[in-house]
């Protein structure tokens, strides 16, 4: 019988901007909503980012976070995945601030540097709500999101032994498999680890079927039966790379911080519709869709009565 497919549900991120949607979840109250809409329509992990209220831009502040984090944990079950990865050109500090106070079950982490491009939205608007967001995009032309083994190493000793946290490892590339093998090579990262496969970011592996068939053998060679994988694909990619996840027997991603959209040119009017519309994707396929129990138990996390809100 097949796994359970586990559905992480990404709400708002911390790449779009205001203007991008009118969805986009961006103060405490609509993220709080966007998220628990989402665990009630399937997804069993939530993956945070925090934006200020009245600006919309990514906030690392663990003060935002805490104005809902204990509201999404009140009104359910859902495993809370706290973002590492904070906004571009954050320092590393900045963005470990928030889950090093929260103390969650589980947080992102980026495994290696890479060209972060988001600039190319710029073509898409005329107009801008808010005067940081065509300057955000532009920094990106010239910008390496850095994630060395030094800073990934210092999240690890932080997050994960000093909190009991662990990860949800994002790869962008191939090279993010083999750094991540070094890590567990060297006893700092212990089994059952869950990898989350990234496609289509411009700097990382392209949205191609290839890419993701290859990336997956060399997860199968490196780890074996050690691992959960997991898949988002960003843009209109998004549902297609969900679902040969699923067929795969792998896990997947979906939510606004990949995709704005729920079919061509249309706008998701909230992250739960994302939701709803794979998991039907994924039962229609003859699979089931795991409980935030049997996601717990598949990534021997600590449980939400070890956290810190």
């Amino acid at each position: 019988m097949a796994k359970p497919v586990i559905i992480t549900c990404a709400p708002t991120g911390g790449i779009h901007t205001p203007t991008m949607s009118p969805h986009l979840p961006i103060t405490p109250s609509q993220i709080a909503t966007a998220a628990i809409e989402a665990a009630e329509a399937g997804a069993s992990i939530i993956h945070l980012h925090a934006r200020d209220p009245e600006t919309g831009k990514p906030d690392p502040r663990p003060e935002t976070f805490m104005q809902f984090l204990p509201v999404i944990k009140q009104s359910t079950d859902a495993v809370i995945n706290i973002s590492t990865g904070g906004g571009l050109g954050m320092t590393i500090d900045e963005r470990l601030a928030a889950a090093t106070s929260a103390s969650p079950e589980m947080a992102s982490l980026n495994m290696g540097s890479l060209n972060f491009g988001i600039f190319p939205m710029l073509e898409k608007y005329s107009e801008w709500q808010h005067d940081w967001e065509p300057e955000f995009l532009e920094m990106t032309r010239d910008f390496i999101f850095p994630n060395t083994f030094k800073t990934i190493e210092y999240a690890l000793k932080t997050l994960g032994e000093g909190h009991g946290t662990r990860f949800e490892f994002e790869c962008y590339d191939l090279g993010h498999l083999y750094n991540l093998a070094w890590f567990v090579d060297k006893g700092m990262v212990k089994p059952p680890f869950f990898i989350q496969m990234v496609f289509g970011i411009l700097g990382g592996v392209g949205a191609d079927l290839d890419n993701l068939m290859h990336m997956h053998s060399i997860a199968q060679k490196l780890f074996g039966d050690q691992y959960e994988w997991s898949v988002l694909a960003a843009g209109r990619h998004q549902m297609s790379f969900a679902t040969q996840s699923a067929m795969l027997g792998g896990n997947l991603r979906v939510g606004l911080e990949d995709s704005l959209y729920i079919g061509p040119g249309k706008l998701a009017e909230s992250n739960a519709d994302q939701v709803r519309k794979i998991r039907g994707i994924v039962e229609s396929l003859g699979l089931t869709i795991a409980t935030p129990t049997e996601a717990r138990q598949r990534l021997a996390l600590k449980g939400g009565d070890m956290v810190k809100f």
